[in-house]
């Protein structure tokens, strides 16, 4: 199992300074995210003009610099979406999409922010009928009938995945394409989710025109909300509450960027991960010195 100083959760400007940091601070690091970094970034067009350094340049040419920097730093992005982070005392074990694990001295969230709230009954039957991860849990529902709520197109895969195990698979999608699966078994339906119901266990869901039977509702997001990425957490609406220092309620996890609220800017999420990554140094230092 992968045993690292320092773990990352995004792949932003918040998380991509966090790790050249935490590297210059010759910790050993291992940042989740996607290699095309933040779909923010992706998706500007104009010129931004606040990022010193980088005059001018649109969203595609910042992250084409990010990029060209995290590989001369010799920084690998891992491509897995970390579903949970559990606080084990003296360490912290991620939980992955693959079903595999990794254990972090500390953690640094840089995410982004998740638009929007839980479902209705999410919260109350997760682990109960509600899940966030179909390849750790579709040996669970092996020959059921399931749903599968997919955040964006990379969700097909696991709904794809769920085809081969399950009797059934409903897709329901929250964003726009054409959507195509090898699976028979594998039914798109255009409704907009609203409520997960049950007794013990979640065994309903609720959209805006029917309500549907099922053994289990797959909840698949881009980035899940803080709350239920890392138990216990402290927030402020969906912003994770940090001291100056990016510190998080919980000892050894940190915060930083659009995660910890407003103002959703690149200068100001570079900078938070800056001093997030210091703060995980010097806690992990910290910790070596009390052993």
């Amino acid at each position: 199992m992968t045993r690292v100083d320092i773990a990352i959760i995004g792949s932003g400007s918040a998380g991509l300074e966090a790790a050249l940091t935490a590297k210059n601070r010759n910790k050993s690091i291992q940042i989740f995210g996607i290699k095309d970094l933040s779909n923010k970034m992706q998706v500007i067009d104009h010129p931004i003009t606040n990022y010193l350094g980088l005059s001018n340049v649109t969203g595609k040419q910042m992250a084409e610099a990010f990029t060209n920097q995290m590989h001369d730093a010799g920084i690998e992005i891992t491509e897995c979406k970390v579903t949970t982070v559990y606080a084990m005392g003296d360490y912290f074990a991620l939980q992955l999409s693959n079903n595999e694990m990794v254990e972090a001295e500390s953690v640094i969230l840089a995410s982004g922010v998740v638009a929007g709230k839980p479902y209705s009954g999410e919260s109350e039957f997760l682990g109960r009928g509600v899940s966030y991860c179909a390849t750790c849990d579709a040996p669970l529902y092996k020959g059921k009938d399931v749903i599968v709520i997919g955040g964006s197109k990379e969700e097909e895969s696991e709904a794809e995945f769920l085809g081969e195990v399950c009797n059934s698979v409903k897709y329901i999608p929250l964003y726009k394409g054409e959507i195509a699966f090898k699976h028979d078994n594998i039914v798109v339906v255009n409704e907009k989710p609203v409520e997960i119901k049950g007794t013990m266990k979640a065994n309903t869901l609720v959209t805006n025109q029917n309500e549907y039977s099922t053994d289990c509702v797959f909840v698949l997001r881009a980035a899940q909300f803080p709350t239920q990425l890392v138990p216990g957490l402290h927030v402020e609406g969906n912003a994770v509450k940090v001291d100056r220092e990016m510190k998080t309620n919980i000892p050894g996890i940190f915060a930083a960027g659009d995660i910890v609220g407003l103002p959703y800017q690149f200068i100001k999420s570079a900078g938070e991960g800056n001093i997030a990554a210091i703060s995980a140094a010097a806690y992990v230092d910290q910790k070596l010195r009390n052993r």
